[in-house]
């Protein structure tokens, strides 16, 4: 039996990560979390009292991480420093979109936590578009963003950026710069 240790919410969160990430939501189980943080797994069950709790609030926790930082983006006065940014952004947090993938699988159940947890996550997905409006709306008054392209065609091409393999290893930096060039020049010369 693993001896019992002080963690912090912080631990724990960071340790599902890196499980979330490794295993994905069927791997996942408190055994290995007490594992990794040295601790028995009736402590984890002290504060959660299944999986989906824990998972559910620790993506409750990254998206508002998330969110902290995307706020700032309404400080930056043009789109082109908007889209620098944002594209900066999504590139640091590049596991948000396995996560977003696993939180889907996980099954709403009778839980009032996870339902609760599920709401709130809804809820602040609906605060970051709500940001991410504001930098539309600038691109739009600049001229930049064509007005017959859909909102959420534009913003589904930039989060999806973070999909495209880079087989090669061009550095970061390059990347991304490629990545803005396509955005707002196309490819085609």
């Amino acid at each position: 039996m693993a001896r019992e240790r002080k963690f912090s919410t912080e631990d724990v969160y960071q340790a599902t990560k890196q499980i979330l990430l490794t295993y994905g939501y069927e791997g996942f189980n408190f055994g290995l979390l007490a594992e990794q943080l040295d601790i028995s797994r009736g402590a984890i069950y002290k504060y959660f009292d299944n999986r989906e709790e824990l998972i559910t609030s620790f993506m409750l926790y990254e998206l508002r991480l998330f969110l902290v930082e995307l706020k700032s983006i309404e400080k930056l006065h043009s789109f082109e420093e908007q889209l620098d940014f944002l594209l900066d952004l999504i590139f640091k947090n590049s596991t948000v979109p396995r996560l977003i993938e696993i939180g889907r699988r996980i099954p709403v159940n009778e839980n009032l936590k996870v339902k609760e947890n599920i709401s709130q996550l809804e809820n602040l997905h609906l605060e970051m578009y709500k940001h991410l409006q504001g930098f539309i709306d600038q691109g739009r008054q600049e001229q930049k963003i064509k007005a017959s392209l859909p909102d959420s065609l534009i913003l589904g091409m930039i989060f999806q950026t973070i999909m495209i393999p880079n087989h090669f290893g061009i550095p970061q930096t390059e990347w991304i710069l490629s990545i803005r060039e396509i955005l707002c020049n196309g490819m085609l010369n």
